[in-house]
């Protein structure tokens, strides 16, 4: 690599200048959080479905939520309550190297295990199926244990997709359509032509609710922050009407770059626990489909993996520039089942490597067509799920300036790069 260093070792990186965007802060506090879940979930149209003896599904998914294990832990513990026998299935899809271990490990990363949850959680791959989606012609699978059950209850996030938009995007019809459906059924939704997949989400959920013995759900919206805004318990009626307007509200709280556009922008980490996509491509701007969203960049740079990820580094293809720091921590082996599911496999296509941060982004500013790197457009952020506190050059300042969402937190500076060229 001693070539290309010595192509770009010329390039001065600016100084850069911390910035604060806002958004509006409002949540629930962690302390209230059971009472609410409670308040949701208890009604006659949901848990009052519950007979004693009965068993119950509780589905858990990949993505990261706050306070994961403490709704988790509520939502069992509400389900015992009924004189039931409550069991936690891990409903994501062909995450976790479509393997039980891998699956296993990601809840578990969440606090959400056998012991501290007390009650078993199953994450055995095997499906069956439950019907046939006429309009695609598809057959919908699911979970055997989850099948099995007197009763299964959902719990997932609503949010913004990173591939396809529509009135069901992340949230329980997907996680009925897809999570549930385990490597097998995730394979049949992704087999579609991805323009259609808001409509084969859709209608393989309806599916699962007319087939399989859904009772409800717990749908969670967050803010900006990823704390948690908004908690909805919905009926199998209320998720077909009212999640579509939940999605709305989520991404009004949706955090996103408060700029149009930049010459670089920097990544500090990706990872399965911060999107499906690694970082999410409404925040970047890079979608492995044609839908269109969050900031233009001219190239982008990925620092690291998060260690939640485990290897995965699924959205790596979506970046310009990586570091050989994050090469060597990319499992093949976790990251390519994805690929093979999602049929996206410019997703997991490598970028250029470079030895270390500072020649890795010197070579995303080389190839910018600004001939002057002082005048250069760069904003690095820590990854996509964190966006209040972000990072400018000093290019950037007029914007920032007038902007009253924005707030100038220090004086400009130079990076300090340690004695391997990293940034930290």
């Amino acid at each position: 690599m001693q070539v290309v260093t010595d192509l770009i070792r010329h390039i001065p990186v600016p100084k850069m200048v911390k910035v604060r965007q806002k958004y509006d802060r409002t949540s629930i506090p962690a302390s209230k959080i059971p009472e609410r879940i409670r308040r949701e979930l208890d009604r006659e149209d949901i848990l009052g479905k519950i007979k004693p003896g009965m068993s119950v599904a509780l589905t858990c998914g990949s993505r990261g939520i706050r306070h994961y294990s403490l709704m988790t832990r509520t939502i069992v513990e509400l389900i015992r309550e009924k004189g039931a026998e409550p069991f936690i299935v891990a409903a994501m899809g062909s995450h976790g190297g479509a393997s039980e271990e891998g699956q296993r490990q990601i809840l578990a990363d969440y606090g959400i295990t056998e012991e501290t949850m007390g009650c078993p959680v199953k994450c055995e791959m095997e499906t069956v199926p439950v019907g046939v989606c006429e309009e695609f012609g598809t057959e919908v699978r699911i979970d055997k244990n989850a099948a099995q059950a007197d009763a299964i209850l959902l719990f997932n996030r609503i949010k913004i997709h990173t591939s396809f938009h529509g009135p069901y995007e992340s949230g329980l019809m997907k996680m009925m359509g897809i999570g549930l459906g385990k490597q097998p059924g995730a394979e049949i939704v992704h087999g579609v032509d991805p323009a259609l997949m808001h409509r084969v989400v859709e209608e393989h959920g309806k599916v699962v609710l007319r087939c399989a013995p859904v009772i409800g759900g717990l749908a969670v919206v967050e803010n900006a922050f990823d704390d948690t805004w908004k908690l909805a318990g919905l009926s199998p009626e209320q998720i077909v009407e009212e999640e579509p307007k939940l999605l709305l509200e989520a991404k009004e709280q949706f955090a996103t770059l408060l700029f149009d556009r930049c010459d670089v922008l920097i990544v500090d980490r990706i990872g399965k626990n911060i999107s499906g996509d690694g970082m999410d491509p409404n925040v970047t701007g890079r979608f492995a489909t044609g839908i269109r969203g969050g900031i233009k960049a001219g190239n982008i740079v990925v620092l690291d993996l998060t260690d939640e990820t485990h290897g995965n580094a699924q959205g790596i293809g979506n970046a310009d520039v990586t570091t050989l720091r994050l090469d060597r921590k990319m499992s093949r082996e976790m990251t390519y089942p994805t690929a093979v599911t999602n049929k996206f496999l410019c997703l997991d296509k490598l970028p250029m490597v470079m030895d270390n941060d500072r020649e890795a982004i010197q070579l995303a500013m080389c190839a910018c067509y600004e001939p002057d790197p002082q005048k250069l457009q760069i904003i690095r952020i820590r990854d996509t799920a964190h966006l209040e506190e972000i990072e400018v050059s000093e290019s950037l300042l007029e914007q920032v300036e007038a902007d009253p969402r924005l707030e100038k937190c220090s004086e400009p500076y130079f990076w300090s790069f340690n004695e391997e060229g990293n940034l930290w």
